[in-house]
């Protein structure tokens, strides 16, 4: 049995974010606070985690604080990666974790003095891999998906999650769906899930709408709102995966349960994500 535990819901500034001064910041009380994505792979007695955040610690915790054996990450940007170097000496002081990046998150890391270091120390062993080349693990399979997304430093894969009775998408980040729909050659969101075989999508939802970020153009930090996907889905239809948004930045509304825009996406059957959910699978 293979066991997925959701160890964030926020989009890489967490909430509180820092410097934000606005009331979706301001007053919270702990259980109100969100971590930035990531996701534990419980199965054989091995603990995998996709993207490794600056609140490893805490997410541990959801964890047992069992140490993982193996890493796997989405791309470079800082809130999926800024974790890493807590598995060295100055903290956790592992070695052999196995750290499953693509060919271009490899040369990265051999180019970041302080991620090589932690390479030549022995800490990690990187395990180069592949678009779309499933990856065969104790009681799971996982296999990256390539997405178009911002590609200053790396290029990004979302991963697929089967286990024995259920399937799980993990697709935290991407620009658009007219690029990720267009690269797949499928024509809608439903057609390219089908396609992916899912039962469970953890899908990018860090914006509600495209005007919700008012101190900058948002074509700066692109990603497809959740009103948008809801749009272009529609009511949940029978046979469709159980869609679940999470990456949800500081601003976003649907934290609020109370809210107009949680209720509209609750009432057409869709969900946003709970920070510690757990899936079978």
């Amino acid at each position: 049995m293979t066991e997925l535990v959701l160890l964030g819901i926020a989009q890489d500034g967490g909430r509180p974010q820092a410097g934000c001064s606005k009331s979706c910041c301001i007053g919270l009380s702990p259980s109100e606070h969100s971590y930035p994505t990531s996701l534990g792979i419980i199965s054989d007695n091995n603990l995998h985690i996709i993207d490794v955040t600056r609140h490893l610690a805490n997410q541990l915790q959801y964890l047992d604080n069992r140490v993982p054996t193996e890493v796997w990450l989405t791309h470079a940007h800082f809130g999926h990666v800024d974790g890493l170097g807590l598995f060295g000496r100055e903290t956790m002081n592992v070695r052999g974790v196995k750290l499953h990046v693509s060919k271009s998150m490899a040369e990265l890391i051999h180019q970041t003095p302080n991620w090589n270091l932690m390479i030549e120390q022995g800490v990690f062993v990187i395990q180069e891999m592949t678009d779309r080349q499933i990856e065969q693990q104790p009681g799971f399979s996982i296999t990256p998906l390539l997405v178009p997304h911002r590609g200053e430093l790396s290029d990004t894969h979302a991963f697929i999650i089967r286990g024995e009775n259920k399937s799980l998408l993990y697709l935290p980040d991407h620009d658009s769906w007219d690029e990720t729909l267009a690269l797949y050659k499928m024509n809608t969101i439903r057609e390219w899930l089908t396609s992916l075989n899912v039962d469970i999508a953890l899908i990018d939802g860090t914006f509600w709408s495209s005007d919700e970020l008012s101190s900058r153009n948002q074509a700066s930090v692109p990603h497809p709102p959740i009103k948008q996907t809801i749009e272009m889905l529609g009511y949940k239809q029978h046979g469709d995966p159980d869609i679940i948004f999470f990456h949800l930045n500081h601003t976003n509304p649907v934290y609020d349960e109370w809210s107009e825009e949680y209720t509209q996406v609750v009432e057409m059957g869709w969900s946003i994500a709970k920070q510690g959910m757990r899936f079978t699978i």
